[in-house]
């Protein structure tokens, strides 16, 4: 039996649950979670805000273990290796998205925490091909919001080819900015932040921003103007797009993974005339995950986390939900 934290409903508070998952699948492995990260996307889930959940529901998609047991068909990961697990725990592996190395596009690719349990949990299950092993440099314990909220950043910088001679902006000094900060700094780009909190300019600065802006200082934005390359908005509401888009120079790219939900209202001339683009991207390919933990043990990247024991995992979802966290929160299993 697997030994789980779950809701039973939207919005309820987590409960110990067990499980039986079943057999191993062939291609699969079963990890022991060491520690689990808690992503703003477990509360929407454990609330049923995007109308997909299923419940008893257990959170956890930023998962870092060892591997305890692997199906028949597994040759390239061994018991007692330490890996991780994002968005993603399976694919088809046959479709043209996946036979191109675009694993996340899979149409029918499999979420960690859509319909199956996640890893606020002892022990969890995925398709081999999404565990990824951790790199020498990466620290275990505090890895877990690279697999969600760093990859979300970094697949970007990789999939529209950021270069490091780019001026970039970054909007939005949280759980995922403050990674993008420090990719798109150590990437080689000149980085400007955008942060709506005064009291984030020095800790923004410490993380390789070279300018910080008040993001809601529509004038401190105007100096701006046909400045940058690329700009990743990374927060989840509305922003005054015409001053962002005018920041950009030609051929500019304006990127959105925070999942802001009003339409975003923009000028067609204002695209077409300097050839700029908006654009989206989720989590990224096994393969980028791969390269973005390889890239954070060279350059010493890591989350800036508050790690809470499992058993308190509520207070730990209450203290993001209160928008507390500062900037990740992780859940030691073993504490």
């Amino acid at each position: 039996m697997f030994h789980a934290y779950a809701a039973e409903a939207a919005g309820q508070p987590l409960k110990p649950f067990e499980f039986d998952p079943g057999p191993l699948g062939s291609d699969e492995v079963e990890i022991r979670v060491r520690s689990c990260g808690i992503c703003h996307s477990d509360l929407s889930m454990r609330d049923n805000e995007w109308g997909m959940t299923k419940y008893p529901f257990v959170p956890g998609h930023e998962i870092v273990g060892v591997v305890e047991q692997v199906g028949p068909e597994v040759r390239h990961l061994k018991v007692g290796q330490t890996v991780g697990v994002g968005w993603y725990s399976r694919a088809c592996l046959h479709c043209r998205q996946c036979m191109s190395g675009d694993h996340n596009l899979c149409p029918t690719g499999e979420g960690v925490i859509v319909g199956r349990h996640g890893g606020f949990a002892d022990r969890v299950r995925c398709q081999a091909a999404h565990a990824i092993p951790i790199p020498a440099g990466v620290d275990p314990m505090t890895a877990g919001p690279l697999f969600c909220g760093g990859i979300t950043v970094f697949n970007p910088i990789v999939q529209f080819g950021v270069r490091p001679t780019d001026r970039v902006g970054v909007i939005g000094i949280g759980g995922l900015g403050h990674l993008a900060l420090q990719f798109l700094s150590k990437w080689g780009c000149e980085v400007t932040a955008f942060t709506s909190s005064d009291s984030k300019a020095d800790e923004a600065r410490s993380m390789g921003a070279h300018h910080v802006v008040n993001s809601r200082d529509s004038k401190a934005l105007a100096p701006l103007a046909g400045s940058l390359d690329f700009i990743i908005s990374t927060v989840n509401v509305p922003l005054d797009w015409d001053a962002y888009l005018g920041a950009l120079g030609p051929r500019g790219r304006m990127h959105v993974v925070g999942a802001v939900l009003e339409p975003i209202p923009v000028s067609a001339f204002g695209l077409i005339m300097a050839q700029k683009s908006i654009s989206g991207s989720p989590v990224g390919s096994p393969a980028t995950i791969a390269r973005m933990l390889d890239f954070c043990g060279r350059h010493g990247i890591k989350p800036t986390t508050e790690i809470f024991p499992m058993k308190k995992v509520n207070e730990a979802l209450e203290h993001l939900h209160a928008g507390k966290a500062r900037y990740r929160i992780v859940l030691d299993a073993q504490g």
